[in-house]
């Protein structure tokens, strides 16, 4: 039953844009985790001053990958969103408002409108569900016997 319920979609098929975007977007930003691991991985979560960054940096990446990969192709939608909700909202405490007070209010807005607008499409997605084109739709239609 639960199951069902985090499947269930009635988000139209436009829906699937949004999906590509923050699937797509998410699954970049991973693979340069892994690509370039002093840059964007394990040096950068080491400069920002996060615990473990050599285990931390790669673990997120792999995270940004699959969920990524899950919400492009709108399968278990919600539960992907999860963690990546988790994801953007580390990154935004951590290099957004970490330097707030150095950079001002508008150099903060424009430096994280990235972040605030991946931020509000994942709760789109988590509010509305994977739309009418997605495997969550088709699971959906599969369980309730349609």
């Amino acid at each position: 039953m639960m199951f069902q319920r985090l499947n269930q979609t009635h988000g139209p098929r436009a829906v699937i844009f949004i999906r590509l975007l923050v699937g797509g977007v998410f699954m970049s930003e991973g693979i340069q985790k892994f690509l370039f691991a002093s840059e964007l991985g394990a040096g950068r979560f080491a400069k920002l001053g996060l615990p473990s960054p050599e285990i931390l940096g790669p673990f997120v990446g792999a995270v940004e990958i699959a969920c990524g990969a899950l919400v492009i192709l709108g399968l278990f939608t919600r539960l992907a969103i999860i963690p990546l909700l988790v994801v953007i909202s580390v990154a935004i405490q951590t290099t957004k408002l970490a330097t707030y007070s150095q950079n001002g209010f508008w150099k903060t807005l424009h430096e994280g409108r990235t972040d605030y607008a991946m931020l509000m499409c994942l709760i789109f997605l988590f509010i509305v569900g994977a739309g009418a084109w997605s495997a969550d739709a088709r699971l959906s239609k599969r369980t309730n016997g349609s």
